[in-house]
């Protein structure tokens, strides 16, 4: 055998005792590569310990946008929410509260068709809570479809019983059937 065939063959044998090869140790053989081993070192000569690694962290680069829009939400500037509920949505694709919030505010400057889809992704994200359901049935009073709304404000009131704020659109949206004005 010449010698890149002898090489071949010692790496072929190592692969197949290797394959055989189980792990016995606690973690069930995840080998968890963003967390240091207790006494590395990182380039500046100290060791980890007191890092935080990623599992760690609780900031994601969406917090600030969304706390930014709830108070422009709160101050009824619904554009600049949406903006920045915008901008969240931008920087973490999975927050399903900043998909939410968008959708509220392009509710309020009457842009369903953006709400729509912003609903649509906030229910893939958040699932079937009592605020997907409060929010959308408060969409659909606001276009006047007051069948949706009360479906979708019972679901939310299922949900979530003693929540003050789906009580007090279910009473909304019984006025809004009781008073019917026209300008």
């Amino acid at each position: 055998m010449t010698g890149p065939m002898r090489l071949a063959a010692a790496a072929s044998m190592l692969l197949v005792m290797l394959a055989g090869c189980q792990s016995t140790d606690a973690t069930g053989g995840v080998v968890r590569t963003n967390e240091p081993a207790k006494g590395d070192y990182t380039a500046f000569g100290d060791t980890f310990d007191g890092l935080k690694t990623i599992s760690d962290v609780d900031y994601y680069a969406s917090d600030q946008a969304v706390a930014e829009a709830k108070t422009q939400f709160r101050s009824e500037n619904y554009g600049n929410a949406g903006a920045l509920f915008y901008k969240a949505t931008r920087l973490a694709p999975n927050d399903g509260v900043a998909w939410l919030g968008l959708a509220a505010s392009c509710d309020r400057i009457r842009r369903f068709d953006l709400a729509d889809m912003a609903y649509g992704r906030a229910y893939r994200l958040l699932g079937a809570t009592p605020e997907y359901y409060n929010n959308l049935g408060y969409s659909y009073l606001l276009r006047g479809k007051l069948q949706q709304a009360r479906t979708n404000f019972l679901k939310a009131y299922e949900l979530a019983p003693n929540d003050p704020t789906v009580a007090n659109n279910l009473k909304l949206l019984s006025s809004s059937v009781r008073n019917i004005e026209r300008s």
